[in-house]
């Protein structure tokens, strides 16, 4: 199940919805598109800080794996990778069910967030679905 979860990492950087590193993170958090933080077990207390800030007053969680640094590095391809941010709620929602099932005391309430919060985009996508931004009337300035 470890390997699973570790395997979902890396098909998460193959399709480009993982930004790996403390710069790639930051791009994606303050252009929005940052559905989970993610945070390697043995990161170092600047690379704490700086997370913990880049998700203070936003709208998705911090989560510390329980895995090391030389073992996201292994399965993501890049080296002493200590931050990530996943940008796809899908793929959000796929880790943190991985996660839940493995350790439930500690990513438990994250994971049903994380569910409730890809329910609601569904339903928005629905909802929004039939509709178009033009009414098919033009204005004129008459």
């Amino acid at each position: 199940m470890r390997e699973r979860t570790l395997k979902l990492l890396g098909l998460m950087r193959r399709a480009n919805t993982l930004a790996l590193g403390e710069d790639h993170t930051a791009t994606a958090v303050q252009s929005g598109k940052t559905r989970l933080l993610l945070l390697a077990a043995d990161a170092s207390d600047n690379a704490r800080k700086r997370a913990e800030s880049f998700a203070r007053g936003r709208r998705f969680p911090l989560v510390t794996l329980p895995f090391l640094k030389e073992e996201i590095s292994a399965h993501v391809g890049v080296g002493g990778c200590a931050m990530a941010a996943v940008t796809d709620m899908g793929f959000a929602d796929a880790l943190m069910r991985l996660l839940a099932e493995q350790w439930p005391e500690d990513y438990g309430s994250t994971a049903t967030e994380t569910a409730a919060r890809l329910a609601k985009m569904k339903r928005r996508k629905e909802t929004t679905a039939g509709k178009s931004k033009q009414s098919g009337k033009r204005r004129t300035n008459v």
